[in-house]
């Protein structure tokens, strides 16, 4: 097993306490999902690729993974994206049509990076064609940001206040403004940042994976996983 690399997880904040009145964090959906198939955490280190400590780690909310990781694990294992954010009785549930979900950050699952602070919309839905973001861009520069951040799928972002500057290996740079949006091949390299002069930016968009069963539904994507590049 190759070490893993520090950009692939994050000490989760500490100002941030683990599930409180029964709001979902990741190390709380990635137990449910370990305790459903009952594996131990030898058993779904060694499914993943991803080490014991650092599965540990992230179940008691000590430690996050970038999307780019949660995009493995969902890969590993042979699952949606959105059957790692779905909750334990939500999983259960026959699949259905023509349903709905009202949400809020206030009921999403958070994830905080040095580069995003993330918040993935409607965990309670299985098998959704895209997984819907709210973000906070936090890296300023490519430095801060490190390597681009490349998964399947394709994803589109908006910016809801601020401005970011997206950089993509095959572009130039390009500055986004409150009101403008982009749409990109998630498995170009890319990174979203604060862009010159702005202190603060929020943007809203969806990732889709072209998995194997896009026939039925388009797979979600994942870091994220947990990484981060969106």
């Amino acid at each position: 097993m190759t070490k893993q690399s520090r950009r692939d997880t994050h000490p989760a904040k500490s100002s941030k306490a683990p599930a409180a009145h029964g709001k979902p964090t990741l190390g709380s959906l990635i137990r449910a999902l370990r305790a459903r198939n009952g594996w131990t955490l030898k058993e779904m280190s060694e499914r993943t690729g991803i080490p014991f400590s650092t599965l540990s780690k992230v179940e008691h909310d000590r430690l996050t993974l970038t999307y780019d990781k949660l995009v493995q694990l969902g890969e590993r294992l042979n699952l949606r994206m959105s059957e790692l954010f779905a909750e334990t009785d939500e999983l259960a549930s026959p699949p259905v049509m023509a349903r709905r979900s009202i949400g809020s950050v206030d009921n999403a699952v958070a994830v905080q990076t040095p580069n995003y602070a993330y918040h993935y919309l409607f965990p309670e839905l299985r098998k959704k064609g895209m997984i819907p973001i709210v973000t906070r861009i936090l890296a300023k520069s490519l430095e801060e940001f490190g390597p681009l951040v490349r998964h399947s799928g394709e994803e589109w972002m908006y910016v809801i206040s601020g401005a970011i500057e997206v950089h993509t290996e095959f572009y130039e740079a390009v500055r986004l403004e409150a009101g403008q949006a982009i749409y990109l091949d998630s498995a170009m390299g890319h990174a979203y940042l604060l862009a010159p002069g702005c202190k603060e930016a929020m943007v809203v968009g969806a990732c889709a994976n072209a998995g194997a069963d896009q026939a039925q539904t388009l797979m979600d994507l994942a870091h994220a996983g947990i990484p981060s590049g969106l």
